[in-house]
């Protein structure tokens, strides 16, 4: 096996017609930062069959994405259910991909690059390449760029891809807006309003339900911007209650939204404030302006991508993925409201200075 990045040996590979795997299964956020992979193959190889695999929830945003072309929904836990992992095998087989290359580096997604069939299976190597990645990878990519769609891209130089356009190119989800349009009609938004994604997985990613009201009322005072508080399940839906009460007429509910109800919410809005969460790589990826706030995640390796968006960190708490995932938010709570608010108005100038378009 080799770390380095040189060239895949072409006549294993047809390469007009290549037949590529994406291994990237989870999370929505990371599925989203994984967009520009696919987009760059497709780009660089315009008849290759590009084959996704992933878990149902991000499933629901890569399906109909133009760079993709066969999607395969992947249960959660496969590798716990012998028939399941029989299964997977029987339909990646079908695919018969030449190439398969596993973004997320772990043991499950690198496994199924394996189970494919494809004898050639490009990865990172450590410390991006986790667990038994490094062993179902047969090439491994020594990965030297700090933001996860950097990096990622990276994972293409084997193939000789070395400059490219970062793109998400996320799809119109039409039945989705269908459903949305009355609810976006509302006279509180037609003017415009930013988003406040309040929710997290992890505890250690919240920020206090009231300094996201406390920037809902900045919004509409200094920019008589509304707010659309956005939740996810139980526990998000009360902190997005508790924000709506506390900022008086500032902010108003979203309504319960699957994930491409809630791209269609992201994709008007001026701005979207929120921690490192799937939603907020969702709206980067749309074109919305973010300010994230991060805690036990590291801005540099996944802030907001683009440099018109704002990731502010008042320090890194750090431990391994499983301390960060379950620590108290000491980190986000020393985030003031006072930086999101100007971070929010630096933004918010730049947009309002703009040029009308012409028609």
């Amino acid at each position: 096996m080799s770390d380095k990045a040189s060239p895949l040996d072409d006549s294993k590979l047809d390469m007009p017609s290549l037949r590529v795997l994406i291994t990237r299964l989870s999370a929505i956020g990371d599925c989203v930062l994984t967009l520009p992979l696919a987009c760059a193959i497709r780009d660089a190889i315009p008849g290759a069959q590009i084959i996704w695999a992933a878990e149902p929830a991000g499933c629901q945003l890569l399906e109909g994405h133009s760079a993709i072309d066969h999607l395969v929904k992947v249960p959660k836990n496969f590798f716990k259910s012998p028939s399941a992992l029989w299964k997977l095998r029987r339909t990646l087989h079908d695919l018969a991909p030449q190439l398969a290359i596993d973004p997320q580096g772990l043991t499950k997604s690198s496994l199924l690059g394996w189970l494919s069939g494809a004898q050639q299976r490009i990865g990172a190597a450590a410390p991006w390449g986790r667990e038994l990645s490094t062993y179902f990878n047969n090439f491994r990519v020594r990965c030297e760029k700090r933001h996860i769609v950097d990096r990622t891209l990276e994972l293409l130089l084997p193939l000789g891809v070395k400059k490219t356009e970062v793109r998400f190119d996320l799809p119109r989800y039409h039945a989705a807006e269908a459903s949305m349009a009355n609810f976006l009609s509302r006279d509180e938004l037609y003017r415009g309003y930013a988003v406040l994604n309040v929710g997290a997985g992890w505890q250690s990613k919240l920020w206090p339900a009231d300094r996201y009201a406390s920037v809902a009322r900045h919004l509409l005072d200094a920019w008589n911007l509304p707010s659309l508080v956005t939740w996810s399940g139980a526990e998000e839906k009360q902190a997005a209650e508790q924000v709506v009460q506390l900022a008086q007429g500032a902010a108003i509910m979203a309504p319960d939204t699957s994930l491409t109800e809630l791209a269609t919410l992201l994709r008007p809005a001026t701005v979207l404030v929120g921690s490192d969460t799937g939603p907020m790589h969702l709206a980067a990826a749309l074109g919305v302006r973010v300010v994230a706030l991060h805690g036990s995640t590291r801005r540099e390796e996944s802030g907001p991508y683009g440099p018109a968006n704002v990731a502010i960190q008042a320090y890194f708490q750090s431990g391994t993925s499983r301390e960060r995932r379950s620590a108290q938010n000491d980190a986000m709570r020393a985030i003031e409201a006072s930086e999101v608010q100007h971070a929010c108005d630096m933004i918010l100038s730049t947009l309002r200075a703009r040029p009308a378009a012409v028609a």
